[in-house]
């Protein structure tokens, strides 16, 4: 690695490309590294029974003593979901906006962790980090208070878009600070960090106003009761579901533990504005004539423990699905969760619920900027080197398109993996090596202690089941003296396969008989020729292979 004198700068993604989520990016000068987001990921479908994935540390727990301070560009969880596991390993600072902070603060209250330094900023401050002075700049998002960062470096300056739309009629009039990023441009920017989730769209992404609009055309027509699911952290969706409510004169209740703490935190920071006598509570709803309720809930990605995904299973305490009621999934479904969302529909459907999807009204708008709006960011920037991010490589790969089409040369765009240690002076910019980077499973309480191999053992076990074989030897003579006891768990319905089992247990014998008369005691190698033999039988005869476990035991 190079060093301090050398007057350069590295740039280390730990998360946040090639891959949706997980977004976590170090600058390091020095003695002192500035951390981008700390984000989770969730797990892909092969990954049974995890929780989340949140970014390998390894790299910043071994230079601990550099890092300075956390930056968070706004509050998805795919940007602040990893901040409890990290923080309790590296206790540094955290400088977000005041809604970022507020679901910060939350989430670390879960984790009992409450001597963590919250730094609130604002678009348009500026921050001196040691080397680095950051601009806080204002972008558009489908939270609130989202920004892009500019870091100030010995080097150069560094632009990061953050997740980023270009709205000209925000719900809350706050517009990009399009002044801020052409003042930088002008400057001299050395490079360019930008979302490329959207890059694969032509034009420009609609205004969230355009969903507003549809909420009261689909509220002034509705005869029965409302039930909106949308995504927790979008507020001003949450905000525009409110407003049409009250136009429509209905009281509105929230379902869904993340809908409720988001929105308790949103309301007390100012953030959504919910006139008085509108909200009531779940238990409140039967006092009410369905005509005048609208529930906002969770589930629109159709999560099997979902608030919306129980309603439509007919397993909500509270709420039951019954003809009449309309049902607005406001939200695009992310890549993989097609098949659940789905499911909820039909089951919604199947009760008498009429349900109104992205595909027939336009309940729902992006958060990420497309073509045009990329282009125009590339533009007022001018970078002379450019990194593509948030995105897998496909994304990448047709964001370093666009900036070539707009005369990027080809040798300035970088495209990273994970752990991938970039290094630029004013005039280069250059991958020179790696680090330690890659996911960390977190299963219950358990970060990190399930890996490849538990995983493997998982897939097995749900594709093929499993098979125990119970063997009891005398501790004198070695000699088999009981069983050997054949259970079946995902494998073959005992009752109904006696046949199988008995010609199992036949094996096992003959296989415990060989080894007495070669006078094979050793329990590896008796465990060994178990699996071997029953693993072969069983697959001759069923063209399955169970996980199977020899125990022994000695009387």
């Amino acid at each position: 690695m190079t060093s301090k004198n050398n007057k350069t700068l590295k740039l280390i993604p730990l998360g946040g490309v090639n891959e949706i989520g997980k977004n976590m990016t170090l600058l390091e000068y020095g003695d002192e590294i500035i951390v981008i987001d700390c984000g989770l990921g969730f797990p892909e479908e092969e990954m049974l029974g995890i929780d989340l994935v949140i970014p390998d540390i390894t790299y910043l727990q071994k230079n601990k003593e550099k890092v300075r301070a956390i930056i968070v560009t706004h509050g998805h969880e795919d940007h602040i979901g990893a901040l409890p596991y990290v923080l309790k390993e590296i206790n540094v600072p955290i400088y977000g906006t005041r809604l970022t902070l507020g679901l910060i603060e939350n989430k670390l209250k879960e984790h009992f962790l409450d001597k963590v330094k919250l730094k609130c900023v604002k678009a348009g401050d500026r921050i001196k980090l040691g080397s680095f002075t950051v601009d806080i700049i204002r972008t558009s998002h489908s939270i609130a208070d989202a920004v892009a960062l500019a870091f100030h470096t010995p080097v150069g300056v560094i632009v990061h878009t953050g997740d980023f739309k270009i709205d000209y009629t925000p719900i809350d009039g706050q517009v990009v600070d399009f002044a801020k990023f052409a003042k930088l441009g002008e400057k001299g920017v050395l490079a360019l960090l930008a979302d490329s989730t959207n890059v694969e769209r032509p034009g420009y992404t609609l205004s969230e106003r355009v969903v507003g609009a549809t909420f009261q055309n689909i509220f002034g027509t509705a005869k029965g009761r409302i039930i909106v699911a949308t995504f927790a952290s979008n507020i001003h969706r949450i905000q525009q579901i409110i407003d049409a409510a009250v136009k429509y004169r209905r009281k509105v209740c929230v379902s869904g533990r993340s809908m409720e703490n988001v929105m308790s935190v949103a309301v007390d920071l100012g953030y959504i504005k919910i006139p008085d006598g509108i909200l009531i509570g779940i238990d409140e709803i039967q006092n009410y004539p369905h005509e005048n309720l609208v529930i906002i809930t969770t589930g629109s990605q159709g999560e099997p423990m979902s608030a919306l995904s129980r309603m439509a299973s007919a397993d909500h305490r509270k709420i039951e699905i019954i003809p009449g009621d309309m049902v607005i999934i406001s939200a695009n479904p992310i890549p993989g969760n097609e098949k659940l969302i789905s499911k909820v529909i039909n089951q919604l459907f199947l009760r008498g619920a009429e349900v109104i999807y992205e595909s027939l009204a336009d309940i729902h708008v992006s958060g990420h900027a497309c073509q045009e709006e990329l282009k125009l960011i590339h533009t007022l920037v001018k970078p002379k080197f450019f990194i593509p991010v948030h995105g897998e490589y496909r994304h990448l790969k047709q964001h370093a398109n666009l900036a070539e089409s707009l005369g990027m040369p080809r040798g300035n765009i970088k495209i990273l993996d994970i752990g991938d240690v970039v290094e630029f002076t004013p005039d280069s910019c250059n991958i020179t090596g790696s680090v330690s980077a890659g996911g960390v499973l977190v299963d219950g309480l358990g970060i990190g202690d399930v890996g490849n191999i538990v995983l493997r053992d998982r897939r097995h076990l749900s594709q093929d089941g499993l098979m125990v074989v119970v063997v009891t030897l005398s501790k004198v003579t070695g000699v088999s003296v009981a069983g050997p006891d054949i259970i079946s768990r995902g494998f073959v319905y005992v009752r109904e396969s006696e046949q199988l089992m008995e010609d199992a247990r036949e094996v096992v014998r003959e296989i415990l008989e060989e080894c007495e008369e070669n006078q094979v005691t050793d329990w590896g190698t008796l465990k060994y020729k178990i699996k071997a033999g029953l693993r072969s039988f069983l697959y001759e005869r069923t063209k399955r292979n169970p996980m199977i476990l020899p125990i022994i035991m000695e009387i």
